[in-house]
């Protein structure tokens, strides 16, 4: 199924983050204290985040940033504070909120900006209340979510379920990590400058060796950051799963082949890193991202792939196939 409404022609940037003013006290139960507007940067608690308000809540100048980076549209989705995962059964109308304020603001935006909708994966009925009202809404691809909740990724439970629903319901998904604390990571940024990398690692794993691909094939889900440390990590996965019966046991595709059916974002800060994403993964599962406005971003996401020998057709070709959209006739 494609998204209700069309986007404009050219590169698709996957990866960049919106939030309404109205919504920044994030969901109940977060741990940081909620997002706030400090004369005009935008904080997280008492963090600063390094980027102005309005590059996070602010749907025109979104808008205006993403036409000055030389892209046809852009895909926004919730940070990953906003995340509904920390008392996930009171996070309903936020939830509700959000998605409902989504659809209307991409939808005001003539096809530069796409959206992907929050969602629990705590409670199977909420979820498909929340995934059938995206798979209607005008502009909306999908959903965003987390790599990990309390533990569990998306090789089992209602998170799993979850996956099923959106390839039933042809949304998009989208793995974005939420920097998870560990005592080791307290210092330096590790948390994000490891944890971001191993969270979704852990979720890439869990996809591959849950066998989901095999029972959802027409599964679009795509992995943030260029998949973590995955590429790296592919010989390895297939030696477990050719020795051990505990590996192989959840899937009858070697990692290695339902690799190539992922998605993965270009956000990887180094060409070698990209070429060595480029080795494992399809050529047509290629996503340009820019991480925008975080500080951690891409700040030029066509030129970063464009210098690693990927075209702009396929970079939009595949942003398309990936979203299911249509692009708008003689846009360009």
């Amino acid at each position: 199924m494609a998204v209700n409404g069309d986007i404009r022609a050219g590169v698709v940037d996957v990866h960049a983050h919106w939030l309404p003013r109205e919504l920044l006290a994030l969901p109940p139960g977060n741990p940081f204290g909620g997002m706030n507007d400090r004369d005009g940067e935008l904080f997280l608690g008492n963090i600063p985040l390094s980027f102005p308000t309005a590059a996070m809540t602010d749907i025109d100048v979104i808008v205006a940033d993403t036409l000055k980076a030389g892209l046809g549209a852009r895909v926004v989705s919730a940070p990953p504070f906003a995340f509904p995962v920390h008392t996930p059964s009171e996070a309903d109308d936020y939830v509700a909120a959000y998605n409902e304020q989504l659809a209307d603001a991409v939808s005001r935006t003539d096809g530069t900006l796409v959206g992907l909708g929050l969602v629990r994966l705590d409670d199977m009925a909420a979820a498909r209340r929340e995934l059938t009202r995206l798979a209607g809404a005008e502009g909306v691809a999908g959903v965003a979510v987390p790599p990990v909740v309390q533990g569990r990724s998306y090789d089992r439970g209602v998170m799993r379920e979850v996956l099923g629903i959106a390839a039933e319901l042809g949304l998009s998904v989208l793995v974005h990590p939420m920097q998870l604390p560990r005592p080791e990571w307290d210092h330096h940024y590790l948390v994000n400058l490891i944890g971001n990398p191993v969270e979704t690692t852990t979720a890439v794993a869990s996809v591959l060796l849950g066998g989901v691909l095999e029972e959802l094939p027409d599964l679009r889900i795509c992995f943030v950051h260029g998949g973590g440390c995955a590429p790296s990590l592919i010989g390895r996965w297939r030696h477990g799963w050719r020795s051990r019966d505990d590996v192989h046991r959840g899937s009858s595709r070697p990692p290695a082949e339902s690799f190539t059916r992922l998605y993965f974002d270009t956000i990887t800060h180094d060409p070698e890193v990209l070429k060595l994403l480029r080795t494992h993964a399809s050529p047509d599962r290629i996503l340009c991202g820019s991480d925008y406005p975080f500080d951690m971003g891409q700040p030029d996401p066509v030129g970063f792939v464009l210098d690693s020998g990927i075209d702009v057709g396929t970079l939009e070709a595949n942003g398309r196939r990936f979203l299911g959209v249509n692009v708008i006739d003689g846009s360009r």
